[in-house]
């Protein structure tokens, strides 16, 4: 079955995302409000919540593919004219959502005493305190990002872009309440947070009920459909894993490096995943547009979608990089006043900016293999990203320890926006050259 539809090739991208980059921006200025409210409580309380949030934080972004494997199986179905299979899948990845949710909940709440032994002896209790009631909304908030994924999927970035900022505001809202008002602190905030969590998710299941119901979609999942979201979600959470290991090595080798260093890296790193939110936004809409064409069998749109996602993204990597490099000398002095990180932030700053076209390239072709549902091949160059990537690092670490700070800081992001994006670029490159990635149909 092929489809043509009626909208440029640009306005499909942009109506998915604009709408996209709205809602990844929202979470983390929610984080920064939640901040702000729980640092006026002391000093104890924001380490503590600190600690626990990065522990829950790096559990969810491990778990993004809920919502990566969900919006291309979706729009497969969609762009073959299977609705109903369309919202099945959907069903199911939900489910899978709210199943891994509770496992992992009940062994968040159990062992989250064990940050004790981690936390200063002010901080522990805070940051045991704000894991455990943080558990109650974990389900959620997993179903929510899997029915992100659906309605992604659906071609619908708008809604999810609605619930997630009426769903912060509120948040910011009900926090201060029990934060402050009824003086629950930490607990407040971590309780504030899971209530709009499943608020979130009762919205989405309104919104898709009905839609299920005119399809004759039962509510039951298919052992057949979880197990299909599983094994592409464990190939992704297999990429996932790997970012994350490249950013903790390229932590703890800046953390080797002194004080300044370490300061400087977390601004420069602080600046990229700002500029990724863009970046992730074009490949939210490529997953989506991507799976819809293929699941239609319309290859020419699926190579005008390609080339057109690549050129965007370069340019805007082109863009980002020379405004980068034209602020990277006054832009430290936002975040900080002491001279040596602010010499050492300009040198990473200058290195993050020349390597934005790279960027933009690697994000845009995850995103278009994410959409043909190529997780496995994902997942294996993740791993090989990593084997090349780690001793590369090693030796720009031995050229860093006998380097000034700036140069020690210019080292370790050579190290990442150079190295580490380079090989995900190549491995991006050699598949997308060819035409295996591109399977046509529901499967």
């Amino acid at each position: 079955m092929t489809t043509t539809s009626p909208r440029p090739l640009s306005r499909q991208i942009l109506s998915l995302a604009v709408p996209a980059f709205g809602a990844l921006i929202a979470e983390p200025l929610f984080l920064l409000a939640d901040t702000a409210m729980i640092g006026r409580l002391g000093a104890a309380e924001l380490a503590g919540v600190g600690l626990a949030a990065a522990i829950v934080q790096t559990a969810t972004g491990l778990l993004i593919f809920l919502a990566y494997s969900t919006t291309p199986a979706v729009a497969r179905f969609l762009g073959a004219g299977q609705l109903g299979n369309a919202l099945a899948r959907g069903r199911d990845g939900i489910w899978l959502g709210i199943g891994i949710g509770a496992v992992l909940a009940v062994i968040g709440w159990f062992t989250a005493p064990l940050l004790v032994h981690i936390a200063t002896p002010d901080a522990a209790p805070h940051a045991i305190n704000y894991m455990q009631y943080s558990m109650f909304g974990l389900p959620a908030m997993l179903a929510v990002l899997a029915a992100t994924g659906v309605l992604r999927g659906l071609q619908d970035a708008k809604t999810p872009l609605i619930v997630a900022g009426a769903g912060f505001g509120l948040n910011i809202v009900g926090n201060y309440i029990l934060i402050y008002v009824l003086g629950l602190g930490v607990i407040g905030s971590a309780l504030g947070t899971s209530v709009i969590q499943w608020l979130m998710f009762a919205v989405y299941a309104v919104i898709l009920i009905p839609r299920m119901r005119k399809h004759h979609v039962g509510f039951a999942p298919t052992t057949a459909g979880l197990r299909a979201t599983a094994h592409v979600g464990s190939w992704l959470l297999v990429r996932s894993a790997s970012l994350r290991v490249a950013i903790l090595a390229t932590v703890l080798t800046a953390t080797t490096l002194g004080t300044e260093v370490l300061a400087a890296h977390q601004i420069v790193f602080n600046v990229y995943s700002t500029m990724a939110f863009a970046l992730d936004a074009l490949a939210i809409a490529a997953q989506a547009l991507i799976g819809k064409e293929l699941g239609a069998s319309n290859v020419p749109t699926v190579r005008a979608l390609t080339s057109t996602m690549i050129r965007w993204s370069f340019g805007f990597g082109v863009i980002t990089g020379a405004l980068l490099g034209a602020t990277a000398v006054w832009l430290p002095y936002v975040f900080t006043t002491d001279q040596a990180v602010i010499e050492a932030t300009t040198a990473g700053l200058i290195v993050l900016a020349v390597s934005q076209p790279l960027s933009g390239y690697v994000f845009v072709l995850d995103g278009i293999l994410m959409g043909a549902g190529d997780a496995k091949y994902l997942g294996l160059i993740g791993i090989a990203n990593i084997v090349i990537y780690l001793p590369a690092l090693a030796g720009l670490a031995n050229l860093a320890a006998n380097a000034t700070h700036i140069g020690a800081v210019a080292y370790v992001w050579i190290g990442f926006a150079g190295v580490f994006l380079a090989a995900r670029a190549l491995g991006l490159w050699l598949r997308i050259r060819r035409d295996t990635w591109i399977r046509l149909g529901t499967h």
